[in-house]
């Protein structure tokens, strides 16, 4: 069945049609949006619409690369598919959505780790070598400065303060501004609430 005949909203047809969701079932949350007009359809779109074309400090191709990180973290395969398929559109490589996807596996890896660390505050755990292979942060295909930038905000998303904290410096060691990291981090909870209403 056609999306558009499943969401009586223009608004968010439209919305589904940008992503290119073309196989996309409505979910209930969606639906429930829709069925009463809901505003905040249309404040969505505007956010989604706006983040993922803000020229000034994030080009296209990051943009939809940052988008893509964070359907990955979020599980959410239609998305993971869309936004990989934008990213190509904008000149990404394969071997740089493969780093996407390696970094925000190795950042749910870290966010557990050292979340744990922050919370318990235990001399033992501290003292302890992490023990965690992360060569690939070594030499990213991605670019440094925009490796620690994905992974600044998959950190954010999954609440680590120590590593928020640790990549928002990076990420400033390596050139960037904090215009550029609050762009991108804002993208990335703007893509998590589009996730709440898709999913």
């Amino acid at each position: 069945m056609d999306t558009n005949t499943l969401i009586p909203n223009e608004t968010a047809q439209n919305l589904l049609a940008d992503l290119r969701l073309t196989n996309y079932e409505p979910s209930a949350n969606l639906q429930a949006l829709a069925v009463v007009e809901s505003r905040f359809i249309k404040d969505l779109k505007i956010n989604v619409g706006n983040v993922l074309n803000n020229s000034q400090y994030l080009n296209r191709k990051e943009a939809l690369l940052l988008a893509l990180a964070v359907a990955v973290n979020e599980r959410f395969v239609l998305l993971q598919e869309s936004f990989g398929g934008l990213a190509r559109e904008a000149g990404a490589s394969e071997a740089e959505i493969a780093e996407i996807i390696a970094c925000t596996s190795l950042m749910n890896t870290n966010n557990i780790f050292y979340r744990f660390r922050h919370f318990v505050k235990k001399e033992f755990y501290e003292n302890q070598p992490a023990g965690i292979k992360m060569s690939i942060m070594a030499n990213p295909v991605l670019g440094k400065e925009f490796f620690e930038l994905v992974s600044l905000v998959i950190s954010s998303i999954n609440g680590c303060e120590l590593c928020v904290g640790s990549h928002e410096r990076s990420v400033l060691q390596h050139g960037s501004t904090e215009s550029r990291v609050f762009e991108g981090v804002k993208l990335g909870a703007i893509i998590k609430g589009l996730i709440t209403v898709l999913a």
